[in-house]
């Protein structure tokens, strides 16, 4: 019993290190393919459409409704301490800002573009697409994971900024509607506090949310194997891993951030 229960642990351990060694060799050849210039910008366009275009949608409704939710239980706290709703716009605004707009949109993001991609080139490689590339003497790093790769880092910031917006805009409509809270003081409460500073910390995180969610589906994806239904659960690996590595990776960029006085 002990042997098999070693012979399962080093198998294991084997088989995470070496997904581990080939994340990093896909991350080191897309670098080394950026940095040469050797980019197919055309292609780069193209995911840039349809990554920004078809998430847009449901990232500006999700932003929307959490600030709406945000504004209704602020509002309501504020108002059963001090009878009256407090600084619903300040906790709107910082809380969408600096947190829930660049989370919020990285989930959504994985979730729909990820999920297609990951599906998309784990498709091409059960049916050697991928291979055929190789036997052309076209790198598929450079055709295929560079593109998307950049896309994700021109798009997400730009989806980012406008969930910031529509974020507060929900928090602004169930303030003004829900508690009679004026114009004036909703939207004075936010100018008056919040800084560049607050913006860029959430602005920050959108690249380092697009560049994990990339290099993770499009890693999942050029490694699927076993038909149709190796695709499906690299696609479903490649989502999961993408809202475990954000989580993780904003708490550790909160914690640099912060350090770095960028808060």
């Amino acid at each position: 019993m002990m042997e098999t229960w070693l012979a399962a642990l080093g198998g294991a351990t084997l088989g995470v290190m070496e997904s581990v060694g080939q994340f990093a060799f896909l991350a080191q050849s897309t670098l080394r393919w950026i940095f040469k210039g050797k980019i197919e910008w055309r292609q780069t366009l193209i995911q840039c459409a349809r990554i920004g275009a078809d998430s847009l949608p449901v990232t500006v409704m999700a932003t929307f409704f959490t600030g709406m939710v945000l504004a209704l239980q602020g509002g309501a706290s504020t108002e059963h301490f001090f009878n009256q709703p407090l600084f619903v716009g300040m906790l709107v605004g910082f809380a969408i800002v600096m947190e829930l707009a660049p989370v919020m949109t990285a989930l959504v993001v994985a979730g729909r573009a990820g999920a297609a991609i990951a599906a998309e080139l784990g498709t091409m490689k059960v049916t050697e697409q991928i291979d055929a590339l190789y036997t052309l003497g076209t790198d598929p790093v450079r055709y295929l994971i560079i593109p998307r790769v950049l896309a994700f880092i021109l798009v997400m910031p730009f989806l980012v900024v406008i969930s910031d917006f529509s974020g507060i805009l929900g928090g602004y409509l169930v303030a003004r509607v829900k508690y009679q809270i004026p114009p004036s003081v909703f939207w004075h409460d936010i100018i008056d506090t919040m800084r560049v500073r607050h913006f860029m910390h959430g602005y920050i995180k959108a690249y380092v949310f697009a560049v994990a969610i990339s290099l993770i589906c499009c890693y999942k994806g050029v490694t699927s194997r076993g038909g149709a239904e190796g695709v499906g659960k690299s696609t479903t690996q490649a989502v999961v891993l993408s809202m475990v590595a954000i989580f993780i990776l904003d708490y550790l960029a909160t914690a640099v951030l912060v350090a770095l006085g960028i808060t």
